[in-house]
């Protein structure tokens, strides 16, 4: 192999690394979540706040809404976690809503009512961690540094998740990610005064 050779393969297999590297950022960077009412590392407000443990929000979940899913989507899964919460464990779990259809585009305000009646048809809620399905809005103990809320959608390749009825969070959570083919996460924060 002449040196002009050798220099040309090795300039190619570069050209083809560079290539694909961009590539892979570019769709990761495609698959986005975004929310009117939550701006990136924003406050939560009021309104989304938990009504219950001492606060008094209206506990309605925030309108969300995404673009870019990945090819070979084929249902999505939301998951709503603080890693902040002083559980003693792995945080808390505010909402999961699951086997929501791949052309669905977006979540309403409220969407996460308990009886799941905003949600998309075919989507279900499971069991958060204040012990019932739904939208649980934050309720962080007073004087705490803001908590971390991580609104998480998953690109899933399956239609549907096989899910037991009265399945946990931690179940649901390890077969979504089991499934995943690319996530979106959107973080707002909330610090409670009083």
């Amino acid at each position: 192999m002449t040196h002009k050779m050798l220099v040309g393969s090795v300039l190619l297999t570069v050209g083809l690394a560079v290539s694909l590297a961009v590539a892979s950022v570019t769709e990761a960077q495609q698959f986005k979540l975004t929310s009117p009412d939550i701006k990136p590392n924003g406050v939560i407000a009021e309104e989304q706040v938990f009504n219950g443990f001492g606060c008094s929000g209206k506990n309605a979940s925030p309108a969300l809404a995404w673009s870019g899913a990945p090819k070979g989507t084929k249902s999505l899964a939301l998951l709503v976690h603080d890693p902040d919460a002083p559980t003693g464990g792995a945080g808390w779990w505010h909402w999961l809503a699951v086997n929501i259809p791949a052309s669905v585009t977006e979540l309403k305000k409220n969407a996460g009512k308990a009886d799941g009646s905003n949600l998309p048809q075919g989507a279900e809620q499971i069991t958060t961690d204040f012990g019932g399905p739904g939208w649980g809005g934050p309720c962080p103990p007073a004087g705490e540094k803001p908590h971390r809320y991580n609104f998480t959608l998953h690109a899933l390749k399956v239609e549907k998740l096989d899910l037991p009825k009265g399945a946990t969070a931690s179940l649901a959570g390890f077969m979504v990610n089991a499934n995943s083919v690319g996530k979106a996460t959107l973080t707002g924060k909330y610090d409670r005064k009083k």
